[in-house]
């Protein structure tokens, strides 16, 4: 059986399930200085010196975030000269960021009209939370009109 390499770069030689893979993508993603990385190079291609100068960290910090990125694929680095290109490896990352901002701008949504139910309940007047969507339980769809507040440890699914 050949190796199978999952993003994080380490060889497998026994099948990986896709959710395990998957876990494994999103590990790589799982630090602050990859994301910027990436959302940088959604314009295209960039030198390191122009990286640098953007996310303003040590130069050995962003070259060992740049290695995990490589290793799994996620960027690829040419040589022009002295200086070293990075790029994404796919259009599909810059999709995926895309996404992210779109999933995180619907929860900060939801979690403000919340807030606004949260407030009007102290006050003890009505919301103005959702009537923009024609929801007149704070916007919401799915019955989290009452939902109770949490710490922000949970996950949407663990509230549900």
């Amino acid at each position: 059986m050949d190796p199978v390499v999952v993003p994080g770069g380490r060889d497998l030689t026994v099948p990986v399930p896709l959710y395990q893979a998957k876990a494994e993508f999103f590990r790589t993603l799982g630090h602050p200085v990859r994301i910027r990385v990436l959302e940088l190079l959604q314009d295209g291609p960039l030198p390191v010196r122009d990286l640098l100068a953007e996310i303003e960290i040590e130069a050995s910090n962003l070259s060992q975030q740049l290695a995990v990125l490589r290793r799994a694929g996620i960027v690829r680095a040419t040589r022009e000269g002295p200086t070293v290109v990075y790029q994404l490896s796919s259009g599909d990352v810059a999709e995926l960021l895309r996404t992210a901002r779109r999933i995180l701008t619907d929860m900060i949504v939801g979690q403000e009209e919340l807030l606004a139910e949260l407030r009007a309940a102290g006050t003890g007047q009505p919301s103005d939370a959702g009537r923009h969507t024609g929801d007149q339980t704070g916007g919401a769809t799915g019955g989290d009109a009452g939902r109770q507040p949490d710490s922000g440890t949970s996950s949407k699914a663990e509230q549900d």
